[in-house]
């Protein structure tokens, strides 16, 4: 009688793990970081840009909550990789993060443009070649990408801080010599963030690419059914155009497959 006791506990125990796990997600949280003008959190908390609609848009086709997660950067980026958020946007790929997150194509957001590096006015110096850089403070944006030299020197002299805003403090202020950061998008970013522009200068080495944005899904979720519907909506989103529509207000250009070549 005891066996047969154990049995059904047994049985009731794995039907209950069954239906937990095969019980489908209908909520997705996304971690938003403070990166104007493409992703945005207002003093009053409100979170805003690029990523946001997009997913707004593809929460009206297939019907789960939404959840919006600000955060810095990279705190962000760690949340996802340890699965506390489902996704994030406008991230680079790199073999690195490939073996931590998964990423969904096309990207959403592609830009020609340089890495370029400011320096103050005052400070007078000239970063003419790559090899310049040596022995200068750089501000980078902690757990950031940037391109794939810079990423990988272990000899330059890099300076992790939590947000642009921090790392354009330190320049004016002289604690860094150097900040990095994508042509097109600092600019605005800047003028975003009430940054003293004109104390800045931009150095003569830049590195010109071609800099792909793209979601990614944590691990533990992106084999859910969940996440296959929402990466073929992005690919619908995309042959239809209505990608570019959603990208346009940001300055982004249009994304679809002849540019992307996905």
């Amino acid at each position: 009688m005891r066996s047969i006791v154990h049995i059904l506990l047994a049985l009731m125990c794995s039907f209950s793990i069954e239906a937990q796990t095969s019980a489908p997600t209908t909520k997705v949280s996304l971690a938003v970081d403070h990166g104007p003008p493409y992703s945005q959190i207002s003093e009053d908390g409100e979170i805003s840009g690029a990523i946001v609609d997009i997913f707004q848009e593809i929460q009206q086709q297939l019907g789960f909550k939404l959840e919006l997660v600000g955060c810095p950067f990279s705190r962000c980026i760690r949340m996802l990789e340890q699965g506390e958020v489902n996704a994030m946007g406008g991230l680079i790929l790199t073999p690195k993060r490939q073996q931590l997150m998964h990423f969904v194509t096309p990207p959403y957001m592609v830009i020609t443009s340089s890495f370029v590096f400011y320096a103050r006015h005052e400070s007078q110096l000239e970063i003419k070649r790559y090899d310049d850089l040596y022995g200068k403070k750089i501000a980078i944006m902690r757990g950031a990408a940037y391109f794939k030299r810079f990423n990988e020197d272990d000899k330059l002299i890099k300076v992790p801080v939590l947000t642009e805003n921090t790392a354009i403090d330190l320049l004016v202020k002289g604690r860094v010599d150097l900040v990095i950061g994508i042509e097109s998008t600092t600019d605005h970013a800047m003028s975003v963030l009430n940054q003293p522009i004109n104390k800045l200068v931009k150095m003569d080495y830049r590195h010109s690419d071609t800099i792909y944005g793209y979601l990614a899904l944590s691990q533990s979720f992106h084999n859910t059914d969940l996440a296959k519907r929402i990466d073929e909506q992005l690919k619908k989103l995309a042959d239809s155009g209505e990608l570019t529509k959603l990208v346009a207000p940001y300055k982004l250009p249009a994304v679809d497959r002849e540019s992307l070549g996905f």
